[in-house]
C-alpha cells in the first residue's frame, strides 16, 4: 500500500476473526510505530502485547467489574462530558454504527450488548496496552507522545492487513489489566488497541466516520495565493 492507501483507507474495526495472529507481524507492527517522533526523542512508551488465557481473563474481569458497578479507575485524565460539536460528532459515529448493526434506539438489550463488546475489548484476538514511564507522569507530554506512537500502529497494522480499535472501554479496570498483563507499579496504563484480522462480514466494520473538512479545521496564516 501507498501511504494515502493507508490513511483513507483504515477504518476502526470491531469486528475481528478469531484467527491467531503471529507474533513476528505484530513484532513488525510495532516496529514500525515506534518510528513515530517524540518530545526530545524521549520515546516514553512500552508495549504489553496479549492474546490467550491472559487477554480472556483481562476481559472477565474488566466485564465483570465494570456490572457490579465498581467505579473506573483508568489512568488517564478524562475530560468528562463532551458538549457542543464534540458532541455532535460523538453522537454521529453512534448513529452511524447502531444503523449498521441494525440497532434500534429502543432496543436496549442490543446496545448493552454493544456496551459490553467494548468492555471485552471487541473479542479482538490480541490487544496491545500502552503504557509510560511513571517517572515522567504528571505532565502531558508523555500522554502526547503516547497518542502519536498509538496512530502510528494503527496504520502500521492496516499496512499488514490487521485492523485495529482504540478502546479505552477495555482498560477502566486498571487493577484488573495490570495483573493479568503482568505490568510493574512503574508504568502508568495510557491506553489499549485492539487488534486481529478484520470479519468483513460485521456490518460495523464497513462505516467510515464522518471527518470535518479542511476549512473546518486548519487555519492559514501569511499565504498570499
Amino acid at each position: 500500500m501507498t501511504f494515502d492507501d493507508v490513511v483513507l483507507g483504515r477504518r476502526s474495526i470491531r469486528g475481528y476473526k478469531q484467527q491467531a495472529v503471529p507474533r513476528a507481524v505484530i513484532r513488525e507492527v510495532i516496529e514500525l510505530a515506534m518510528r513515530a517522533p517524540s518530545s526530545l526523542n524521549t520515546q516514553p512508551w512500552n508495549f504489553y502485547v496479549l492474546a490467550g488465557e491472559p487477554l480472556d481473563r483481562i476481559r472477565a474481569g474488566n466485564t465483570e467489574r465494570n456490572l457490579a458497578g465498581v467505579p473506573s479507575s483508568r489512568e488517564f485524565r478524562s475530560h468528562g462530558e463532551y458538549a457542543g460539536p464534540h458532541r455532535e460528532r460523538q453522537i454521529g459515529i453512534a448513529k452511524q454504527l447502531f444503523s449498521a448493526m441494525g440497532i434500534a434506539r429502543e432496543d436496549k438489550d442490543a446496545r448493552l450488548d454493544w456496551v459490553l463488546r467494548g468492555f471485552r475489548q471487541f473479542d479482538a484476538p490480541v490487544s496491545v496496552v500502552v503504557t509510560y514511564d511513571r517517572s515522567i507522569h504528571g505532565g502531558d507530554i508523555a500522554p502526547f507522545d503516547c497518542g502519536a506512537v498509538a496512530n502510528a500502529l494503527v496504520n502500521a497494522a492496516w499496512s499488514r492487513g490487521l485492523g485495529c480499535v482504540i478502546n479505552s472501554q477495555g482498560i477502566m479496570q486498571s487493577p484488573v489489566v495490570r495483573e493479568h498483563a503482568a505490568i510493574p507499579d512503574d508504568q502508568v496504563i495510557m491506553i489499549c488497541i485492539a487488534m486481529g484480522y478484520p470479519d468483513d462480514d460485521f456490518p460495523a466494520n464497513a462505516v467510515v466516520s464522518e471527518r470535518k473538512s479542511v476549512d473546518e479545521a486548519a487555519v492559514f496564516v501569511g499565504f498570499e495565493d
